[in-house]
């Protein structure tokens, strides 16, 4: 999952939603430095990622841009399902539904920017002023997010055959999340309450 089910499956919880959106920056020992509920959405975040990548439904979805992209077929999955997701009509019955859950997280992560690791903050500054989680909804948005995994990733060159396969495997794409979204909520809810009832620190 990407940005915007991370944000989504952090179900209000603001502290949450921070350990959830920073996670990939925090490296080894570092989480531990966070207060304890931002920690936890630091862990939620890695348990969602565990849970997503062993799915089989998962594995059926990367299908499609492996032979392309191989290890890197997942993070292409991971932003297709944030595409599906900013269309999933009980999350964002319409635009300004997400529009509106846009603008309230960024408004979230912006109280707690002095919590946030370097690396994060210089990203957020790109995601909130290009708003990001709502252009995941749209096929240029979609088209940008893959311009930059590829701008990120360190084997990769051209994301012009990404955009081919999603758009020639777009309603497969789209069956492979609408059975896997009622999946990762049930896990990623009841992940949350397991971890928010625990007040151990948690390795």
């Amino acid at each position: 999952m990407n940005y915007l089910a991370h944000a989504y499956l952090s179900f209000g919880n603001q502290e949450i939603l921070l350990g959830n959106m920073i996670s990939d920056f925090v490296k080894g020992k570092r989480q531990y430095l966070y207060p304890p509920v931002v920690h936890k959405g630091i862990l939620l975040h890695r348990a969602i990622d565990d849970f997503t990548d062993t799915h089989p439904i998962t594995q059926k979805a990367k299908s499609v841009f492996k032979a392309e992209y191989r290890l890197y077929s997942g993070a292409f999955i991971d932003v297709v399902y944030d595409h599906f997701l900013a269309k999933e009509q009980t999350a964002f019955p319409d635009e300004k539904d997400l529009y509106d859950f846009s603008q309230a997280t960024y408004r979230a992560l912006e109280k707690q920017k002095q919590v946030m690791p370097s690396g994060f903050d210089r990203m957020f500054v790109y995601m909130q002023s290009q708003n990001w989680l709502y252009g995941y909804r749209t096929l240029p948005g979609i088209y940008q997010s893959f311009g930059g995994l590829v701008r990120r990733a360190a084997y990769l060159q051209d994301s012009i055959p990404a955009i081919k396969i999603f758009d020639e495997h777009y309603h497969f794409l789209q069956g492979c999340f609408d059975e896997f979204w009622k999946d990762i909520r049930f896990f990623a809810v009841n992940k949350m309450n397991l971890l928010l009832s625990d007040n151990r620190t948690l390795p």
